[in-house]
């Protein structure tokens, strides 16, 4: 079959009533997640060889708005929250049943990637691979999954989303949004060195519902476009004056050495953003529609999407297959020298296409993570909880508790 025949495939077997807008800005803020972590995430080597993890913001802080771009989870978890809501009036059961099929569906790469990984690691030692190199792998692979553990928080919390988007509308958020500037003034406020560190914490629920509950809202057709230009005006205002009046610092992702960050927990800094990313997509959610009506724009979209976890579990992986090799030869621009010079970034740039495709032929594999288990056999089971030991066993590797 030829490209141009699967192209028209794609089209045709997409249902009419399908949202091809808010499936393009998912797709998009999918793609965010490995080009942020491929451009602001690099390595030094060394004197025995290993990989450490660095970067390019520790020397070029004026590159910090870059971040701004590539930090699209508010996006994620918009259209999340509008997924969901859709598919939980569907729901051809009860809500449990609804929850349980959505967390088995996160659950599976995530069990996929972690028990592989724990796998490769004897393995990849045998071979030579220093232990600081497998560490700092295995951290920027178990890195993104956080983002998994609280994508099935918040979609637990749908049913109760729904009520209060039916009652309140879009402003069902602002108490979010509320919680976390409280929290945000006590920690960095005048009385910041009397309140305790784990308070932080107490941002990362309300941080990251924030957006899916505009989701959910906007899902239930209680977000007009007037509501729509509040969040992206006020929300721009609102970045505006935490960078410039209050000093947050400005790159949305964390930088080694700070000594404050805005994603980990979510500040106030991340909510602003997403408030305007989300009314930014709502203004656009007709154009971006009518252009993904074109069947050569649409089915990259609809591929990305069938493989959402697998490029957010598999993509650090398909960066460390290209650095790990390279660090046998020593100094590697773009890989293995540090991210502290302009030529550094030309050449991390010039292995993107690489990175990219290694994810390809990766996901190749991965993909099946996917799938649905097999039920009812006694081997399926007997896999299910080999593959669940080796996830813990590579959990506690990566997070250096053995």
């Amino acid at each position: 079959m030829s490209v141009r025949q699967l192209v028209s495939r794609i089209d045709e077997r997409t249902p009419a009533h399908r949202d091809r807008a808010v499936d393009g800005l998912r797709a998009l803020a999918l793609l965010a997640v490995p080009a942020g972590h491929w451009l602001l995430g690099g390595f030094t080597l060394d004197g025995d060889g290993a990989l450490h993890n660095a970067s390019p913001l520790s020397t070029f802080a004026v590159f910090s708005p870059v971040s701004w771009v590539l930090q699209m989870l508010g996006v994620f978890f918009l259209v999340g929250g509008y997924a969901s809501v859709l598919s939980y009036h569907r729901r051809p059961s009860t809500t449990g049943a609804w929850l349980r099929a959505r967390m088995v569906r996160l659950g599976r790469p995530v069990l996929g990637v972690t028990a592989v990984w724990a796998l490769m690691i004897p393995v990849l030692y045998a071979a030579g691979v220093p232990e600081a190199t497998l560490r700092t792998g295995a951290k920027l692979v178990i890195q993104p999954l956080w983002f998994v553990g609280v994508y099935a928080v918040v979609t637990a919390l749908t049913p109760y989303c729904v009520r209060l988007a039916r009652r309140l509308g879009g402003w069902a958020a602002a108490p979010l949004i509320g919680s976390v500037a409280a929290v945000d003034f006590l920690r960095y406020g005048p009385y910041a060195d009397a309140v305790p560190s784990w308070l932080s914490l107490l941002n990362i629920l309300p941080g990251w519902l924030f957006a899916y509950q505009l989701g959910v809202s906007w899902g239930q057709g209680r977000i007009s476009r007037r509501g729509a230009r509040l969040l992206l005006i006020g929300g721009t205002a609102l970045f505006a004056v935490l960078l410039l009046v209050f000093h947050y610092p400005a790159s949305m992702v964390g930088v080694p050495g700070e000594a404050r960050t805005n994603s980990h927990p979510p500040s106030l800094l991340v909510l602003a953003l997403a408030s305007a990313q989300s009314g930014a997509a709502v203004l656009l959610h007709g154009r971006i529609g009518r252009a993904l009506r074109r069947p050569a724009v649409w089915a990259p979209v609809v591929v990305i999407n069938l493989s959402a976890m697998t490029i957010l579990c598999w993509h650090q992986t398909a960066m460390l297959a290209a650095a790990v090799p390279a660090s046998f030869a020593g100094a590697v621009p773009g890989l293995t020298t540090g991210p502290d010079s302009v030529g550094w970034i030309l050449a991390r740039m010039a292995w993107m296409p690489l990175f990219a495709a290694l994810l390809l032929l990766i996901s190749r594999y991965a993909r099946r993570f996917e799938a649905p288990w097999e039920t009812g056999s006694r081997a399926g089971h007997a896999r299910r909880a080999a593959a669940g030991l080796l996830a813990v066993g590579f959990a506690v590797f990566a997070l250096r508790l053995a």
